[in-house]
């Protein structure tokens, strides 16, 4: 009985390393499973386009890299439409008050 057992584990041990090393076939090609983010590359993210956004669902919860890349690009955005908003507000206050100051004189 234990050079049956022997014999079995052995065929195990070998069909696993055959398997292993690509000698029992290759296995099919693999096609992408995962949703298209579908984010625009050639303007700004708007509501719709976050509206519409889908993460695909991994083994334990949403991929990591797809979410951490999408928050990377809206927050690049933030902060550029922060910085711009911050340069116009800046713009119009020195407008408003080079108008006043020219109304005084």
């Amino acid at each position: 009985m234990f050079w049956f057992q022997l014999v079995i584990v052995a065929l195990v041990v070998f069909a696993v390393a055959a398997v292993a090393t690509g000698r029992g076939g290759s296995m099919g090609r693999a096609y992408p499973d995962r949703p298209d983010l579908r984010l625009p590359g050639d303007r700004p993210i708007d509501r719709e386009d976050i509206d519409r956004l889908r993460f695909s669902v991994g083994l334990r919860g949403y991929r990591m890299q797809e979410v951490d890349q999408v928050l990377d690009r809206l927050s690049a955005e933030l902060a550029a439409r922060d910085a711009r908003i911050h340069e116009l507000t800046e713009f119009y206050a020195a407008a408003e008050y080079r108008q006043s100051s020219g109304a005084e004189s």
